[in-house]
């Protein structure tokens, strides 16, 4: 298991290839495997704002789209005095492919840490019913 310097280094070296020309706010994740596979995912932002993509859907979706779909942890660092926490569409993602009791590593970029889990994230979110 990857130790929280190690994540937060892994989240804040994603948010260095964020694409935020209109908000100048970068946000890296890193999503862990199972087995150990780091997925790391920035900000993706779009000149139609509802078409931008967050950090944490951008690493989930990157090991989706490779075929894995059981993670350990996620750690999310932002360009922020306090940790960053993820938005609502985030949070229900994170709920569709991570158990409840997964920890969440929130970092700031003065190394703030606040731990959490998905379930706490998300209290009564939407279950996969199938």
């Amino acid at each position: 298991m990857l130790e929280d310097t190690e994540l937060f280094k892994q989240a804040r070296e994603a948010s260095a290839t964020a694409y935020v020309p209109y908000s100048n706010f970068p946000v890296g994740a890193a999503l862990v495997t199972k087995n150990g596979q780091v997925f790391q995912g920035c900000n993706i932002e779009n000149a139609s704002f509802g078409l931008t993509n967050c950090a944490e859907r951008t690493a989930i979706f990157n090991a989706v789209s490779s075929g894995v779909k059981t993670f350990e942890m996620i750690g999310i660092y932002g360009e922020t005095d306090e940790p960053i926490s993820p938005c609502g569409a985030c949070r229900q993602v994170l709920t569709e492919f991570c158990p409840d009791e997964m920890p969440v590593w929130l970092f700031s970029k003065t190394g703030d840490v606040k731990k959490t889990t998905v379930g706490e994230l998300l209290p009564y979110h939407f279950k996969n019913l199938t």
